[in-house]
């Protein structure tokens, strides 16, 4: 099988229920824990189109750093949302998995069994 990286965040209930799933299954993904080393803004674009989703698809929208960054300002660019994601990590959806060119939001964590299959 291909490679599995998982952005994880092992404070998130989210992120271990999905680490857990790959477990379970005997898999082991490689970790990448974002928060301590974030992704760069190369990195995001890489996902982005993994996941095919716009930058602005990929933020957490509860997250303070959203509101004080003004991140619902719809002229924002896409570059300029991905490189608020690259200064605040927080501000990145999780857990992603990424198996070969493709990647997935586990939300809910079940969705990663989609890459899976």
């Amino acid at each position: 099988m291909t490679e599995l990286t998982l952005y994880h965040n092992p404070r998130c209930s989210k992120s271990r229920a999905a680490l857990q799933l790959l477990e379970a299954r005997g898999l082991q993904p490689t970790l990448i824990r974002y928060l301590e080393t974030p992704p760069s803004i190369a990195e995001l674009q890489g996902l982005l189109s993994k996941l095919e989703l716009s930058a602005r698809q990929l933020l957490r929208i509860g997250e303070d750093d959203y509101r004080t960054l003004n991140l619902a300002d719809a002229t924002l660019t896409e570059e300029q949302l991905i490189e608020a994601m690259a200064a605040h990590p927080k501000l990145i959806e999780r857990p992603i998995l990424v198996v070969g060119a493709r990647a997935v939001i586990g939300r809910p964590p079940e969705k990663i069994l989609e890459l899976l299959a």
